[in-house]
């Protein structure tokens, strides 16, 4: 159903180094670069991220990217840690969404909650 996503940004390299950082880990990589945009994804890009040359609203959103297992949403919340990101609830069970949701949630340098998710 859905072809592709894009988020504004308000610097776009400090937005890449999280999300190269986060994607490696989650076996996505950058595929489409440009001055005002980054594009994301495994068999084309799909998660775009475009500089407007404003911050966007705190709290604006909320987008979820599915993760292989376990280790890999350990991975990816250590590693969005890592480049810039801010903890927004640690690696763990959520049994309120599902008996094997798994997931780990983070703050993207401009504020964007990011849920890294396995149901396996």
């Amino acid at each position: 159903m859905i072809d592709h996503i894009g988020f504004e940004v308000a610097d776009l390299a400090r937005a890449a180094a999280f999300y190269d950082a986060v994607f490696f880990a989650l076996g996505a990589r950058r595929m489409f670069e440009s001055e005002h945009a980054l594009a994301y994804g495994v068999n084309g890009p799909e998660f775009w991220l475009v500089t407007r040359g404003r911050a966007p609203a705190p709290g604006y959103g909320h987008v979820a990217l599915r993760a292989s297992g376990k280790a890999a949403v350990d991975a990816a919340h250590r590693v969005g840690l890592a480049s810039g990101g801010e903890d927004d609830g640690p690696p763990g069970p959520r049994p309120s969404y599902g008996r094997r949701y798994y997931a780990a949630y983070l703050r993207d340098p401009d504020g964007l909650r990011v849920e890294i998710v396995s149901r396996r």
